[in-house]
């Protein structure tokens, strides 16, 4: 049965960030995830939850982490919480132990196909993130090759793109082209194996950290339809929007209401929240070629 889990906050855990979607509690030498069923929009958190979206954006993760172990490091231990999941049952399928980083503070965008703001600003300039692109392309028309567009990390309201020259200035050089080779890289191994399981993974936004010895981990969540754009492969067809697996359709819908995109959102009804349940269990079900648990 579906379940629905808005917010997950014990006094015996110590809360260490809480995000629109997350709690990340400290456990001394390693963090605990905790993902709820809460889904934002336009930067807003809606009053209501989509039933398991948590457990699909950590088993996604955790299938991807698994799957992307010879591409990159990163920080995903176990989904095994031992005794904190016999005392606190909600935990299970949704939650997971990772490893401490300090995160970069950018957002790590890589495109493969021209939709969303990429799209907007291409119509105006022939450029997305001021990356020049070829003349004659169309919405959601595949790029010749992945793009590394990078953005701010806002702690509130939107993040902003920024220059791969801005990214360098805020991180380094030398981290900014590490984690804009690996960012390409994660991506276009996962867009292949997508593609045979008729998705296609037409953007998605990675997050990485440093350790205490320098090195660069992949963190947070990977590739799964809160942080990507998913289309049906069968469906696809540049020169229009795409179907999609991911909140877009949520979206979509929010765009059809005079709602002024300020806090608080609007209910949703019943039928979206389960087409949008469906969607995403559906997306995890045909790449990790398992079922829900």
């Amino acid at each position: 049965m579906a379940t629905t889990l808005l917010s997950f906050n014990p006094p015996d855990l110590k809360n260490f960030r809480s995000g629109k979607v997350r709690e990340v509690f400290d456990l001394g030498d390693r963090l605990l995830f905790v993902a709820s069923d809460r889904l934002s929009a336009f930067d807003v958190i809606l009053p209501d939850g989509i039933p398991d979206k948590g457990r699909v954006l950590t088993q996604m993760s955790v299938f991807w982490f698994d799957f992307l172990k010879d591409v990159t490091r990163h920080h995903f231990l176990t989904t095994d919480v031992g005794e904190l999941g016999k005392k606190h049952p909600e935990l299970m399928g949704r939650s997971m132990l990772v490893r401490k980083t300090r995160p970069l503070p950018i957002e790590c965008v890589v495109r493969g196909f021209l939709a969303g703001s990429g799209w907007k600003e291409y119509r105006q300039s022939g450029t997305v993130c001021g990356l020049r692109l070829p003349a004659g392309l169309q919405e959601s028309s595949q790029l010749p090759s992945p793009i590394f567009t990078p953005a701010t990390k806002a702690e509130s309201g939107h993040d902003e793109n920024i220059s791969f020259e801005e990214t360098a200035g805020r991180i380094g050089a030398k981290k900014a082209g590490q984690v804009r080779d690996l960012a390409i890289a994660i991506y276009s191994a996962a867009r292949d194996y997508a593609r045979k399981r008729g998705i296609i993974i037409a953007d998605t936004k990675f997050e990485f950290g440093e350790t205490d010895d320098g090195a660069i981990l992949l963190i947070d969540e990977v590739l799964t339809p809160d942080s990507s754009r998913f289309w049906p492969a069968s469906e696809y067809q540049p020169g229009r929007g795409q179907p999609s697996f991911d909140k877009q359709f949520v979206r979509d819908y929010l765009e059809t209401l005079s709602w002024n995109k300020q806090p608080p959102g609007p209910r949703l009804p019943p039928e979206i929240i389960g087409k949008t349940r469906a969607k995403y269990v559906e997306a995890y079900e045909k790449l990790a070629e398992r079922s829900l648990t």
